[in-house]
């Protein structure tokens, strides 16, 4: 392979790993002061018919979200509002106005 044919193997290469970058930063999205991932960690406390207590990895990201900025996206969930409501009293969080 001449020099041609290695410059063109590298500008690929670069640009295949800038993509890969750029698609796994898109992946995890910055909303209300938490990663949209983070909130996956709180799954399994707000599922099923009897979800286990938030994990200490949940309540992080329940103390650190800004739960009011959140309010619109938990109201159209479709997440149980007592099942939020336990989260946040587990966590020792305030329920944010829209879980009066």
């Amino acid at each position: 392979m001449g020099k041609k044919g290695t410059r063109f193997l590298i500008t690929v290469l670069a640009m295949v790993l800038t993509a890969a970058m750029m698609i796994q930063e898109a992946k995890c999205i910055p909303l209300c002061k938490v990663n949209t991932n983070d909130l996956q960690k709180c799954r399994p406390a707000v599922t099923g018919n009897y979800p286990p207590p938030p994990t200490p990895a949940c309540c992080t990201v329940a103390k650190t979200a800004n739960l009011e900025c959140l309010c619109p996206f938990l109201s159209r969930s479709g997440i149980d509002p007592s099942k939020l409501k336990a989260l946040f009293a587990n966590c020792g969080v305030k329920n944010p106005s829209c879980l009066p």
